[in-house]
């Protein structure tokens, strides 16, 4: 059956979910949920909305899993509208805090063959000219993993400063980060986050919910509270990070924050400042020729430097207790549909590829997207091969 229309407007029905376009006054609100309602002299409506195609019903409480299947719609709904306010408020506090504490901001490249946590190996290049940096952008994960705790395109906040000697320094901005940010969400957005405590994830607490036992072990035996790890073990951290020389334990000076609801939402490290412990782990790991340039570094007036990683998905779940990181996020991406994008984009750039290596890039196509997408694809573009290819 469909749905009445209230009001007759322009010859136009208004439903739910159109455009208008309303001239009026505000006047005091009777009502005691609200303080002010809108008088209309007149209403136009500028885009019509059919309620019985349109996926949201306005007398319904829709699932964030059932949302989920709209991603160009779901920002009509509450949530996340309230969702992507909270993130422009949350962006502002973190650009904020890093400016008033003396940070340069600068652009590294999206896409690296460099591995690492925290921040990256061409930050810790800039971070020579500069005391303290920072980066705070959109970040690929390569990882296929399809749980609720990983996206494979989020947004990052990566910091680096100088003369840091003490994973001490690391944490406290770390600490300070997370509640400067808080602290600016919940003053400017305090209904948005009222609306998830309350409807979307009711009786969210601090303390709830961490998704290894040993996370839930530690910041229950601490109180339920944000829990900072130090010293891991050193075979386990990347090369950079800087060794305790602590034997027999032998640690490396790197720390993770665990937060209630999420697990690891920081990790870091203080850098390997000394070239040749940096030296002989490189050779150990057969990497001296490719990081060749890194040991430039420690060689040409280097100071000790460390750095971390948060994700910003991840501080959000945190903070609105959200089951789903891909309910942080405007568009959640998924590992398929982005490898098989890179995969399709350097076939038909690289046109030059053998009748074989393009039969291997289709085969991998096929494996990552529908088959008629794919048939389309090679149909399009096999015109373009040479003929002796």
């Amino acid at each position: 059956m469909e749905e009445k229309p209230e009001v007759l407007a322009d010859q136009v029905y208004l439903t739910f979910g159109c455009a208008v376009d309303i001239t009026g006054t505000l006047e005091k609100s009777p009502n005691k949920k609200q303080n002010v309602e809108l008088y209309a002299h007149q209403i136009k409506v500028v885009g019509e909305c059919n309620p019985v195609d349109f996926p949201f019903k306005i007398k319904e409480r829709h699932s964030l899993e059932y949302v989920r299947q709209f991603p160009h719609l779901r920002c009509r709904t509450n949530a996340f509208s309230s969702l992507l306010r909270i993130r422009s408020e949350a962006t502002t506090a973190i650009q904020s805090f890093f400016r008033d504490n003396g940070y340069v901001q600068i652009h590294t490249p999206v896409i690296t063959s460099n591995d690492c946590e925290g921040a990256g190996e061409l930050f810790q290049v800039e971070v020579r000219a500069f005391s303290a940096v920072y980066t705070f952008g959109p970040t690929f994960r390569a990882e296929n993993s399809q749980s609720r705790r990983h996206l494979a395109e989020f947004y990052m906040v990566e910091a680096e400063a100088a003369f840091t000697e003490s994973l001490d320094d690391l944490m406290k901005v770390m600490e300070d980060l997370f509640k400067a940010t808080t602290e600016h969400v919940l003053s400017c957005c305090a209904e948005d986050v009222e609306l998830f405590h309350k409807y979307i994830a009711p009786g969210h607490r601090w303390g709830c919910d961490l998704q290894t036992e040993h996370e839930k072990f530690l910041v229950k035996h601490c109180g339920n509270i944000p829990v900072f790890v130090v010293n891991y073990p050193y075979e386990l951290k990347p090369f950079y990070a800087r060794d305790n020389q602590d034997q027999p334990n032998h640690t490396a000076a790197a720390v993770d924050l665990l937060v209630p609801g999420v697990g690891e939402l920081c990790g870091g490290s203080l850098r390997e400042e000394r070239p040749e412990l940096l030296r002989q782990r490189l050779a150990r790991a057969g990497l001296e020729d490719t990081y060749a340039w890194y040991l430039q570094l420690r060689e040409f007036g280097s100071v000790p430097h460390g750095g971390f990683g948060m994700g910003f998905e991840r501080y959000l779940q945190c903070i609105l207790g959200l089951h789903n990181i891909k309910d942080a996020i405007p568009f959640a991406s998924e590992l398929r549909s982005q490898v098989h994008f890179i995969a399709v984009c350097n076939l038909r750039r690289h046109f030059t590829c053998s009748q074989t290596d393009w039969r291997l890039g289709l085969q991998l196509g096929r494996l990552l997207a529908p088959e008629t997408q794919q048939r389309e694809e090679f149909e399009e573009h096999k015109q373009e091969l040479p003929r002796d290819q």
